[in-house]
């Protein structure tokens, strides 16, 4: 079995990580304001690299079968940055399905074994569907 240590700089890149998802769902609401978007996605960035290292991120966003993601994900970026929040939000999401789409199996099997929501995704058509998606690839 594989143990997963976590240290002080897994717990700082994952509370960099959750301020960004956070921050961002902030800009969402706060009808796309492109500060707190961007600011979102820069913490969101940097708290991936800082839990698995630059090396290991480096790897994961310039990966073949990732490249498509990554394009995606900086050209909304960019579109944030540049004032159009809305479309770079939907350029970004894409970005990030792409990038992350390794790692829905692995959500799905979570979420099944949460108490309260689990039975929901237990069901035979949501089950049926996540297993299509098991096992198709192995992120970084």
């Amino acid at each position: 079995m594989v143990s997963f240590e976590m240290n002080e700089r897994k717990k700082i890149g994952l509370g960099l990580t959750g301020f960004g998802v956070c921050i961002s769902l902030l800009g969402i609401i706060m009808l796309f304001d492109k500060g707190l978007i961007a600011i979102g996605n820069i913490l969101f960035v940097s708290g991936v690299t800082v839990t698995i290292g630059l090396k290991s991120t480096m790897q994961f966003f310039m990966k073949r079968s990732n490249f498509k993601g990554t394009v995606s994900f900086g050209i909304g970026f960019f579109f944030v940055i540049i004032g159009w929040p809305i479309i770079g939000m939907i350029v970004e999401t894409y970005g990030f399905v792409v990038l992350f789409s390794g790692f829905w199996p692995t959500l799905a099997v979570f979420l099944q074994k949460v108490p309260v929501i689990g039975w929901v995704f237990q069901q035979p058509f949501i089950r049926s569907f996540f297993d299509r998606y098991r096992g198709k690839r192995v992120p970084v």
